[in-house]
């Protein structure tokens, strides 16, 4: 497995996908092979700034927002 360093640079665009359950974004990043850092299972490192990180959160909650809002409510 290769493991890499993925600097996120900006936010373009999320969608989400009833059919297949997924959200997606469209990004500007960085990527860059990195070495394992310790001998355990190799693993990549996603590094963003504070304010992209409050922009992933809102853009989190809007697209879980808008699946729930897609199922049907169930009734009691």
């Amino acid at each position: 497995m290769k493991t890499h360093r993925i600097e996120l640079q900006r936010f373009k665009s999320a969608s989400n996908s009833s059919a297949s359950g997924t959200v997606s974004f469209r990004i500007d990043c960085l990527v860059q092979p990195q070495k394992p850092v310790d001998e355990g299972e190799p693993a990549s490192v996603l590094v963003m700034s504070e304010a992209d990180a409050r922009v992933l959160l809102v853009l989190l909650k809007k697209q879980i927002a808008d699946c729930d809002s897609r199922k049907p409510k169930s009734r009691f």
